[in-house]
């Protein structure tokens, strides 16, 4: 009931980016490869942060 107040830590801030870039370069991957690409390298370093927190 109280969790609306809560602030996102680190790691679930970058957990939802991770996962809102992962799917836009699926979406992307049938109209458009290299944007999709673009995407997914940056899906890739935010992997990478989260890696380096845990």
């Amino acid at each position: 009931m109280f969790g609306i107040f809560k602030k996102k830590s680190e790691l679930e801030k970058l957990d939802s980016q991770y996962k809102k870039l992962l799917k836009e370069a699926h979406t992307l991957s049938t109209t458009n490869r290299k944007l999709s690409d673009e995407k997914m390298s940056k899906a890739d370093s935010i992997a990478k942060k989260i890696e380096a927190l845990t």
